[in-house]
């Protein structure tokens, strides 16, 4: 597990993004405190393509919980799985989806979806932006000096930030 972090503040809203996968699990711990939203760790959960389906799962979900009883989120957004065109390739996905839910359940983690054009649309305002777009507004909102590196970093936080989006929208609705 690799991971970059911050100074860690506890009286805020902590939210854990994560873009699922079998090879690669990008996450993010983001703290929203008055309106303000700082990136305090993110990383990647990296599995060996040569241990078995059943190893890589295990480690994705015992790497997960070390991030969870280290950081304590109160909320989870990962991201939904889309059409694949590579059957294999889905599956072995939501695969690794069942068993980061699974995590997050079990250390009670209230858990949200975002498909990735929810995530798009939340950053960019575009629904079809592209990737690198993507990355580039997680790096100027947070204000970071680089993009996160791998790809599934930069995606984590983005989908902690639709998260963090979409819940100040539901509680203007509601108010």
């Amino acid at each position: 597990m690799k991971e970059t972090k911050n100074k860690i503040e506890t009286k805020c809203l902590r939210v854990l993004g994560i873009d699922p996968g079998t090879a690669t699990v990008g996450w993010a711990i983001l703290d929203e405190e008055k309106g303000c939203v700082k990136a305090t760790a993110y990383g990647h959960i990296a599995t060996s393509p040569k241990d078995s389906a059943e190893r890589r799962l295990f480690e994705v979900a015992a790497d997960l919980e070390k991030i969870i009883k280290k950081y304590k989120p109160k909320e989870a957004a990962v991201e939904d799985l889309f059409f694949f065109k590579n059957v294999k390739t889905v599956m072995k996905v939501s695969q690794a989806r069942g068993a980061i839910l699974l995590t997050l359940e079990k250390n009670n983690v209230s858990i949200a979806g975002y498909t990735p054009l929810q995530v798009k649309q939340a950053l960019t305002g575009y629904g079809r932006a592209e990737k690198k777009q993507i990355q580039i507004m997680v790096q100027k909102i947070l204000k970071l000096k680089s993009i996160p590196k791998p790809d599934d970093v930069a995606d984590a936080i983005a989908i902690a930030l639709c998260h963090l989006n979409s819940r100040k929208m539901r509680q203007i609705k509601c108010s």
